[in-house]
């Protein structure tokens, strides 16, 4: 189905993103942070291809497309004669307009927090075309607040439910982006090649006041501070030769970062710092031939290198403590070779089969020398049937193989924060799943839709957290602790609400429910999968939370030139199961109230009230005096902060 810009006339987007954003019954996903090429990529194609950049997000490159450059959104379920798929059962397709001229935009927006800090930020964007040639930049810089600090308290409780510790906190923290984007694409060789190149500067800083008030008074005081420079570069080269279709792609990109946390109280001190330098080298051949109206065949082969270094210290009342796996040197060396036929059987049934074999070896040397080899085996089947005009149901048989997270083979920084020592470990294997999936899905009143999915996957190799120990302490570190499985239920709404008199309206909804299953490493015991802790949007595979939801009601004012709206994300909670702990984080409903008037058809003013009922985020951690199946639970310890919500004022103006 397409939808020209004239669909949305009455909703006035200013940005393809926001044209994504609106369509019936499309839940937009920007993509997965993955090593390689293959998983990384979004629901959504520009021109009928994926970008070539991670550190340059989806959600950015489609931010970048001015409205005035869509031709149309194709809204692709089931697949589409030269249309690579990405893996997923529907896709959006942004086809741009290839008439000459420059546009661009600039947005300027500040953030007055209810603590009395003031954030600015500055946001500058535009594409030129000439002919057949194209080139895009962005810039952004500026602050933003950390929406789960603020202020709060404290209470620790013993066994016996008697007060320990009594206090009140003060946590201000906020982060700041230094982001500079570009690409170019040209015409070469009779195809087309796309150039793109990202600099991405982000540091965050956060202070912790801690003012103890019972049982004595004194003051506990935490520093930290995270600086990651990333920076990518990116190349894809695809020709027609008539029937057929090759790609060229080759990608390199570098994440640095420097981590510091520094504790203090009257009778203990601890310091912990990490330097951590990550690169990736990927070059992919993809060669796609239409068959015939009906079928679709494509073929290809990957090639990755990634690299870790890493550097832990940890100092506790300035005694150095050797931490498991603190200094280490990782190297994987990956290829995948892949094979995918869709094939269309009729005009409502459609079907997808793809074989891909993965090959691995991960050496590391350092505090931990080894080297191991990894082959997966990964089969995928799809259907899609179209059993009336409004109605299709789609089916999903998978093997999926989780991607080794660099960040699990180095010591995490709680151990400043809390004392519990999470330690790193490069001898893990991936997880894998078998997944099973059918989704049905309703249309209705032409711009709505309700679908309902459901997932069952057996996981082997779970990758959790497993007790170590190293002198007197004990430990945990990440592990693969055994088979698990993973239920899932999701519910998702987009329906319009003229009908209840509310003329213009939309709203969109999705709630998921989880039941997820794990043998305890330490207990031996049934429980939960722990929840995951990943920088960037993380696999599928690794979603535990038992439920979350989110709505977003937008009603658009032509007459004023005007459109307001609601967005709720729900609470939920994470759980970390370790050795002698299990911390829980609960974070409750996030509310944003916003309006936006178009002043001119080149000026926007948007307002948005964040959290304006004030945000709670508590984090409960009940602690044993070691491993939790024999030692005696010792105390329990609730945190509670208070985040009271923000006011942010954006003004926006384009050009051309």
């Amino acid at each position: 189905m397409s939808y020209p810009p004239s669909y949305f006339a009455d909703v006035g987007p200013s940005t393809a993103l926001e044209m994504v954003q609106r369509l019936p019954g499309f839940t937009f996903d920007k993509g997965a942070a993955v090593r390689g090429l293959s998983g990384s990529g979004g629901n959504v194609l520009i021109d009928g291809e994926p970008p070539v950049s991670k550190n340059d997000t989806l959600e950015e490159v489609l931010r970048r497309i001015p409205v005035s450059s869509v031709l149309r959104i194709d809204v692709i379920r089931g697949g589409a004669p030269g249309i690579d798929m990405q893996g997923r059962t529907v896709i959006a397709n942004v086809i741009r307009k290839g008439s000459s001229g420059g546009k661009g935009a600039a947005t300027w927006t500040t953030w007055p927090i209810a603590d009395g800090r003031v954030l600015n930020g500055l946001r500058a964007e535009g594409e030129w075309r000439w002919g057949k040639r194209l080139l895009e930049a962005s810039f952004v810089f500026g602050k933003g607040p950390n929406d789960q600090a603020g202020d709060g308290d404290r209470l620790r409780l013993d066994a016996a439910g008697r007060p320990l510790i009594r206090s009140n906190i003060d946590w201000d923290a906020q982060g700041e982006r230094r982001w500079l984007m570009g690409a170019y694409e040209t015409p070469l060789a009779g195809g087309r090649l796309r150039l793109n190149g990202t600099f991405m500067g982000n540091d965050a800083a956060g202070e912790y006041y801690d003012h103890i008030v019972y049982p004595g008074v004194w003051r506990e005081y935490q520093y930290s501070a995270d600086a990651k420079v990333q920076g990518e570069l990116g190349a894809r080269f695809n020709r027609r030769l008539g029937a057929n279709q090759i790609d060229l792609v080759a990608f390199q990109q570098w994440n640095n970062s420097d981590s510091y946390v520094r504790f203090e109280s009257p009778s203990l001190n601890r310091l912990f710092t990490n330097t951590k330098d990550v690169s990736e080298t990927v070059g992919r051949f993809n060669f796609r031939r239409t068959a015939s109206p009906s079928l679709n065949l494509e073929a290809g082969i990957e090639g990755a290198l990634n690299t870790l270094d890493s550097a832990t210290s940890l100092k506790i009342n300035n005694t150095s403590l050797a931490l498991p796996a603190a200094n280490v040197h990782v190297e994987e060396k990956r290829g995948e070779l892949f094979g995918v036929a869709a094939w269309r059987a009729s005009p409502t049934l459609a079907f997808e089969f793809g074989l891909r074999q993965e090959v691995s070896t991960v050496t590391s040397s350092g505090d931990v020398v080894l080297e191991k080899s990894l082959s997966f085996t990964k089969p995928r089947a799809t259907v899609t049937w179209s059993a009336m005009t409004d109605l299709q149901v789609r089916g999903r048989l998978e093997r999926e193989v989780t991607q080794l997270n660099f960040d699990d083979f180095v010591a995490n920084n709680s151990v400043a924060q809390t004392g519990a020592v999470i330690a790193g470990n490069p001898d893990l294997s991936p997880m894998q799943a078998w997944v099973a999936e059918v989704a049905v899905e309703r249309r209705f009143l032409k711009r709505g839709s309700v679908i309902v999915t459901v997932r069952h996957a057996e996981l082997k190799d779970v990758i959790d957290r497993a007790p170590v120990y190293f002198g007197n302490l004990v430990a945990d570190a990440p592990a693969n602790i055994g088979d698990g499985w993973r239920n899932e239920i999701q519910l998702s709404l987009s329906s319009p609400l003229d009908g209840l008199g509310l003329p213009l309206s939309m709203l969109k909804a999705q709630v998921t429910f989880r039941e997820t299953e794990v043998t305890d490493p330490t207990t031996g015991t049934p429980r939960q999968i722990s929840a995951i802790v990943t920088y960037g949007p993380p696999p599928a595979i690794q979603a535990v939370r038992e439920s979350e939801w989110e709505l977003h009601y937008t009603q658009d004012l032509p007459k004023l030139s005007s459109t307001w709206g609601i967005d709720l994300v729900g609470p939920y909670i994470d759980r970390f199961f370790r050795a002698s702990e299990i911390e829980t984080q609960k974070v409750e409903t996030w509310m944003v109230v916003y309006g936006e008037w178009k002043w001119r058809p080149d000026l926007s003013f948007r307002v948005e009230v964040q959290a304006p009922l004030a945000r709670d985020v508590a984090r409960v951690r009940d602690v044993w005096s070691g491993p939790r199946n024999t030692a005696p639970f010792n105390y329990q310890d609730y945190r509670n902060l208070q985040y009271d919500g923000a006011i942010q004022f954006r003004l926006r103006k384009t050009f051309g």
